[in-house]
Formats: structure tokens, sequence, C-alpha cells
């Protein structure tokens, strides 16, 4: 089904349709069409609202379900290219540390506030992934945003792995993935522990490769927001 005119206009679908351009750039080598494009894609992103999804900010103080996940996830849109959706966290929920392999990403807040902790590895990996293997990292920042902020960046060399908490409440963010995960094509998401505590500043700290923490798991629930048609990009 074609989107309709009003969401071939909307700001999600322009997001979208962005996000196509820059990362086609991306898989193009060509570094200065890229660098440009991602700028105006981050542009964009840091113009997102709630309401440009439809979205009902979650009350603080809301009792959950019994067995409710802390985190869900609206998928909007993916491409070979990327994948664009929307987490929403639950009160005192994170999103443990993870990685996102060789993938270039964006995060913008629509609702709350989310503290974003960022790290880069120190060193590429000489074996497969591997539980209990330890990692070398450096803690690049830890800052708080909100829907007035700019959009999160990561890169596939920085801040690549990311830890994310919901503060004072229930938060949200749209989340631009390029490309997406894909574990036949090594990029699958893994889940580490922080095993040594960073000290003021950047400093090094070892990790651990851990299975998905238990008490972390993902539901899922639709999408209310304009609709993107992949074909329409």
């Amino acid at each position: 089904m074609m989107p309709r005119d009003g969401d071939m206009s909307s700001l999600v679908h322009r997001v979208a349709r962005q996000a196509l351009v820059t990362f086609t750039a991306r898989a193009h080598e060509e570094a200065k069409a890229f660098t440009e494009k991602h700028g105006e894609l981050r542009r964009l992103m840091t113009e997102v609202r709630a309401a440009d999804l439809r979205l009902v900010p979650r009350r603080r103080g809301a009792t959950p379900e019994p067995g409710a996940p802390p985190v869900t996830y609206m998928h909007i849109c993916e491409t070979e290219r990327f994948s664009m959706g929307v987490f929403l966290l639950r009160s005192g929920a994170s999103i443990p540390l993870h990685d996102h392999p060789g993938m270039h990403g964006l995060l913008k807040v629509l609702y709350g506030t989310a503290r974003i902790s960022c790290f880069d590895r120190l060193e590429r990996p000489r074996a497969p992934a591997q539980l209990g293997a330890l990692r070398r990292a450096v803690l690049r920042s830890v800052a708080e945003f909100t829907e007035e902020s700019g959009a999160c960046v990561l890169f596939p060399e920085q801040d690549n792995l990311h830890q994310i908490d919901a503060v004072d409440g229930p938060t949200a963010f749209m989340d631009v993935l390029a490309p997406p995960y894909e574990p036949d094509q090594g990029r699958d998401c893994h889940y580490y522990r922080l095993m040594t505590a960073p000290g003021p500043g950047p400093q090094e700290v070892t990790l651990m490769e851990i299975p998905q923490p238990p008490e972390f798991w993902c539901g899922s629930e639709p999408y209310p927001g304009p609709r993107v048609c992949v074909g329409a990009l």
C-alpha cells in the first residue's frame, strides 16, 4: 500500500528518505557526499518530536502490566541500507551495554530523559565473538538527552558501544541503524558487562562479553505514525 500524500510529506518520511540517500552515498564510498548528507540527516532527526510520530508520552508512575517487557519496539521501516524504529523504555529500564558491529546509528529522544554512556573499542577482536572474552575499551562520554537535544550519533569506530537508561520516568527514542543488524553478515548484537569502573575523564576500562541479560528483553507494539513506504523513498 502506498502512503497517502500527507504521509509522503511527513517529517518521518523525509528522515527515511534522507537516511536512504545518506547511506547509499556511504556504500559507494563517496566520503564528502556522505559527510554532507549525514549532516542533513542529523539535522532532520533533531527536529523530530513525539507528535510527528503520533506518540503519546507515557505517564510517569503508571503501573505496568505483570510480565510486561521493560522495553518495546515500534518498527517503522527497513531497507538493505538502514532500519528505522522507535524504542520505548519503562521508567527505570535500561538497554544494556551493547555494540553495533560495522554500523552507523542516530538516536533521537522523543520524550523523557535518556542517559547514554558511549564507549570506544581499543582493539579489533582477534577472534569471533565469544562469551566471557575480555575487551579493552574507553568510556568516551556520559550525557543525558531530552526531546530538546540533538541526535546522539554513533559510527563504526566511535561511540559504537553504548548503554541507554531511562531517567526519572518513561522515555522513547527514534533509532536509525545503517546497515541493519544481520547476523549472517557479521552484524549481530553483543552484550557486555563493565568489569572496571571508569574514573573521571576518558579512561580505559575492561568489558566482558556476556549473554543477553535476563532482566532485559524487548517486546513489540504497533507504530501509530505516518506510514513510510520503502518503495516510495
